[in-house]
């Protein structure tokens, strides 16, 4: 076993997943702002390290995903990363610097931040960093996601991993198709396996050590606007064939983005994925919102109740870790 292996399972074994906290400044104001807290430094980091010292660390979340600005704080002297290593989790960082108009195809994106990338990695691995994260993101319409997106998107997080790993740290590929648009489940699948391929095609071309990487992708669902009508059970039946029919077995495990779902809706989909799950592949989570949103509008309310903040958080941290073995239902969301 490779130390990235080692790495990659640890963050996703045993009912764990990602908590992504790596929200730029300006996602974590808007969310800040809805709930009507000011986005202050002191406020970001007060909220965050309330949930990294939550005693579901140690058992439901395997890895935390932390911006630029988060890897570099310290809470009553302790430095971030710290915090997090000291309870049994990994800290991660996200490395892209967002996404911006593909040239030749302008309602499309490409992810940037290559440009000097060897170096910002040197400097996040000596502040604690184990594991990293890059997202692509993908429209989907009738001529949509071109082939030019694709392409481009997959070179860029391939590049960007085999990077990573020269750096000893453990890429999350995060190959994201929106669920914005009136798109049915079918064509969903349909393109997130067209892009899922080409970025596995692209991370063999670059040598990338498939079994020391976490795939990162979106749930089969149809568009937010879609009119269709179908269960849960059949999205996760989609979601299971696509990852059977495009992500290599040597790939340790699949951690979902939550992409806009509410909180019970990520949860109780993940459980029906694990419940149906036929491939070797770890599936788990890698929540943001999902994860925090009810902890937040707590803590918004109830600034000093740190242990009230932290029970919602370590609740909705449990419910997603029972999905990730299968084990959740909707009475234990009541308990």
């Amino acid at each position: 076993m490779s130390n990235l292996n080692k790495i990659a399972l640890e963050i996703i074994s045993n009912g764990k997943g990602i908590l992504a906290a790596d929200e730029s400044t300006g996602t974590m104001t808007k969310r800040l702002e809805s709930v009507g807290v000011s986005s202050t430094s002191e406020n970001r980091l007060s909220f965050r390290n309330i949930l990294f010292n939550s005693s579901c660390m140690k058992n439901c979340i395997g890895g935390v995903i932390l911006y630029d600005e988060t890897i570099r704080q310290s809470y009553n002297n302790i430095k971030i990363p710290e915090i997090i290593s000291n309870i049994g989790s990994h800290p991660g960082i996200k490395v892209d610097t967002g996404a911006k108009v593909l040239a030749g195809s302008k309602e499309e994106k490409i992810t940037e931040g290559l440009d000097g990338l060897r170096d910002r990695l040197k400097e996040y691995h000596s502040l604690g960093a184990k594991f990293t994260k890059w997202r692509g993101v993908y429209i989907i319409s009738e001529k949509y996601p071109s082939k030019l997106s694709i392409v481009s998107n997959a070179h860029a997080l391939a590049r960007y991993s085999a990077i990573v790993q020269e750096c000893n740290m453990v890429p999350i590929v995060e190959p994201e198709v929106l669920m914005d648009g009136n798109h049915s489940a079918n064509d969903c699948l349909k393109k997130t396996t067209e892009v899922i391929k080409k970025c596995f095609d692209e991370l063999i071309l670059h040598n990338v050590d498939l079994s020391g990487i976490i795939l990162k992708p979106n749930m089969i669902l149809p568009g937010n606007n879609s009119k269709q009508k179908i269960s849960n059970q059949e999205l996760a039946n989609l979601t299971i064939e696509c990852l059977k029919n495009s992500v290599p077995s040597e790939v340790p495990g699949i951690a979902f983005l939550s992409g806009g779902q509410s909180e019970v809706e990520a949860t109780e989909k993940l459980n029906l994925i694990n419940k149906n799950n036929n491939t070797k592949f770890i599936m788990t989570f890698s929540y943001g919102r999902a994860l925090q949103q009810s902890a937040l509008k707590y803590w918004s309310a109830n600034p000093n109740d740190i242990s009230g903040t932290q029970k919602v958080f370590n609740h909705r941290a449990e419910m997603n870790s029972m999905a990730a073995q299968g084990k959740w239902s909707n009475q234990l969301e009541n308990k």
